[in-house]
């Protein structure tokens, strides 16, 4: 049987000749327990260096918990972080916009403090070309029995309609954001929503002229101006019940005059686009004979024969 002095590994003879050669090297030792000693010549302590194991676990822990890296505006990820949103929560907003109930607030129920890009803007492209689609069928439909009528594609709608609608989905946000903001800074009690939030709101509001666009193909005015009752009365709903809660602590004066002016400029976005590209052909009546008229042709007759 073979001795315990027999029994010794390679590696051990190798660290007794390193430290012959060095005495003053550290050493590591592990003792029979589990419990990791460091010893030092001259009184130093001896550390270890787990930089580079830091810093994969803190990269796997930050893929793991989902964290987004944050760059400049001139970077990728930094527009990228505006459409991170699944199509569920773009439906389930959408659904908030069309069915708005009293004392639900969109950006506190439906945002969560995730705001995105990609809804409002394929809302308005989407509505950029139902208003202009639909605005030439509606003038088609009109005009067809017209004999004098020649149809003709009108792209230059869909042009007019992507400046409206692109310039007040964000100008009107921009300003809205900036008098809230300025009020802000003067009056403390005031909360208020950050620019993207703001932005989120609007676009998705527009959503409900999108069917309403559509219905307006049907040529009776009656129905058309009902259809826009309708769809103001439910957008207008959502941007009430979103800001309200931000002005209402101001002065009576201008948070009323604040919601109006809401209200005013969304009104004047769908009857401006109704009158526009729905346009009514206006009924020419039929003009009676005139007795002069019907003597030139009795004379005109008698003269042929």
């Amino acid at each position: 049987m073979a001795s315990l002095n027999n029994l010794q590994f390679q590696e051990f003879e190798e660290a007794a000749e390193l430290l012959s050669a060095d005495p003053g090297a550290s050493t590591l030792s592990m003792s029979g327990s589990n419990t990791p000693s460091t010893t030092a010549s001259a009184g130093e302590d001896v550390k270890l260096d787990l930089s580079e194991d830091e810093e994969g676990q803190q990269e796997s822990s930050e893929l793991l918990g989902g964290q987004k890296p944050s760059g400049g505006f001139w970077t990728f990820e930094y527009y990228q972080s505006f459409f991170n949103v699944d199509t569920m929560q773009v439906l389930d907003r959408v659904k908030g916009s069309v069915m708005p109930q009293p004392g639900r607030n969109f950006i506190k129920y439906y945002l969560r403090s995730n705001p995105d890009l990609y809804g409002p803007f394929w809302i308005c492209v989407t509505l950029v070309f139902s208003v202009a689609i639909s605005g030439n069928l509606s003038t088609f439909l009109v005009e067809r029995g017209n004999p004098t009528f020649h149809y003709r594609p009108q792209f230059h709608r869909v042009t007019i309609a992507a400046v409206v609608i692109f310039m007040y989905a964000w100008l009107v946000p921009i300003g809205l954001w900036g008098f809230l903001t300025w009020r802000q800074g003067a009056e403390r009690q005031i909360g208020g929503y950050s620019f993207l939030e703001t932005v989120c709101v609007y676009g998705y509001s527009l959503f409900i002229y999108i069917p309403t666009s559509v219905l307006w193909i049907i040529p009776y005015d009656w129905l058309r101006w009902t259809l826009i009752l309708i769809a103001m009365v439910i957008s207008g709903s959502v941007l009430v019940l979103t800001f309200w809660p931000v002005v209402r602590d101001d002065t009576k004066v201008t948070a009323v005059a604040t919601v109006v002016t809401i209200v005013v400029l969304h009104t004047l976005l769908a009857v401006g686009c109704k009158l526009y590209f729905f346009q009514t052909a206006a009924s020419t009546p039929t003009a009676l004979p005139t007795s002069s008229t019907l003597h030139n042709h009795t004379t005109l007759a008698v003269k042929t024969n």
